[in-house]
């Protein structure tokens, strides 16, 4: 029988949000997903825009080829937004990692869980 289990992002600090700092592939790590293949993680993020002006986001989920890795390709996140979902329940597995950047540092802010099924 399979068990679950919620997990903080692998890239937070005691759950909080993570800022997107990377302009450029390979973006900032949000999430490294549970290793081998016997289990994976669903993934569940939303993107915080903090700055008075859109932000561009690119959601690399388990590598970093364009397009077959972007699951979110340029998308604009508005200014001063409230939490957009972004991942809701992409599954990963085998310590692929998932990573964002941004076409302006430090504006966005990324939280969220996974549900570890083993």
């Amino acid at each position: 029988m399979s068990s679950i289990s919620r997990q903080l992002l692998s890239g937070s600090t005691n759950g909080r949000a993570i800022k997107v700092a990377a302009t450029a592939t390979p973006g900032t790590t949000i999430h490294t997903a549970i290793a081998g293949t016997s289990g994976f993680d669903e993934v569940y993020a939303w993107v915080t825009n903090t700055s008075n002006a859109a932000a561009t986001l690119t959601v690399e989920f388990g590598g970093t080829t364009s397009p077959d890795d972007h699951v979110v390709d340029t998308y604009t996140i508005p200014a001063n937004s409230l939490p957009i979902p972004i991942l809701c329940g992409q599954v990963l597995q085998n310590a692929l990692v998932v990573k964002m950047y941004s076409g302006t540092t430090n504006v966005l802010v990324v939280s969220g869980y996974v549900n570890r099924i083993q």
